[in-house]
């Protein structure tokens, strides 16, 4: 008995990983098809065809095709976050923070094919996600004003809440007029960094605004 034990664990893992590489192999064969066909334009039994599996390992890792959009739209903020936590510099001045929170967005979406970036974010919007999904680009967004005023460079009466969300929906603006390609003349990076250097003023503290002027 305790000589077989030890097969256990190492047994789950191995189909825990074959679970998880099929998953990402039915995913990637979702993505490559939304890029050259559109969301609504392909089905189940493309993705299915794609990737080589039969019709019911599709459903045994997404329930439907919506859960395709999820997951893009989860691993995108996972990617976000991670470039966050990568090298995270300290008592840096609160426009370079804001300023890495937009660059590392930037750099999400630019890791994509435009045309998926477009297909997706449509995807997106239509089921509904904007609203249902935790606001956790926002959340990122406040957390950087809440360590403002806690170092007394944020105006007292300034809801970090209220502007996580200003920064949030600014960027989703920003970004669904650089998929249209409204943007191509200054790019993605340049429309976020102006976001932040406008909103800035109108939050700092008169201390922070003076010493940023010597």
């Amino acid at each position: 008995m305790s000589a077989e034990s030890p097969a256990a664990p190492v047994a789950t893992g191995r189909r825990e990983r074959n679970k998880q590489r099929m998953r990402a192999r039915i995913f990637s064969a979702a993505l490559s098809l939304f890029a050259e066909k559109g969301f609504e334009q392909t089905k189940v039994d493309d993705i299915t065809e794609r990737a080589d599996v039969a019709r019911g390992t599709f459903f045994n890792h997404f329930q439907h095709k919506e859960e395709l959009v999820t997951t893009w739209s989860s691993q995108r903020l996972s990617r976000f976050e991670e470039k966050l936590r990568q090298g995270t510099p300290t008592n840096e001045d609160l426009s370079v923070a804001l300023g890495r929170c937009m660059t590392a967005l930037v750099e999400v979406n630019e890791e994509e094919e435009p045309g998926l970036n477009r297909v997706m974010l449509t995807s997106w919007v239509r089921a509904g996600l904007p609203i249902t999904e935790p606001p956790r680009t926002a959340e990122v967004f406040a957390n950087v004003i809440r360590t403002g005023l806690a170092e007394g460079r944020i105006r007292s009466d300034v809801d970090p809440v209220q502007v996580g969300y200003l920064l949030r929906d600014a960027y989703l603006g920003a970004l669904f007029r650089w998929c249209r390609g409204d943007l191509k003349a200054e790019g993605l990076a340049t429309e976020l960094q102006g976001i932040v250097e406008f909103i800035l003023p109108s939050i700092v503290s008169d201390s922070s605004a003076v010493a940023a002027a010597k």
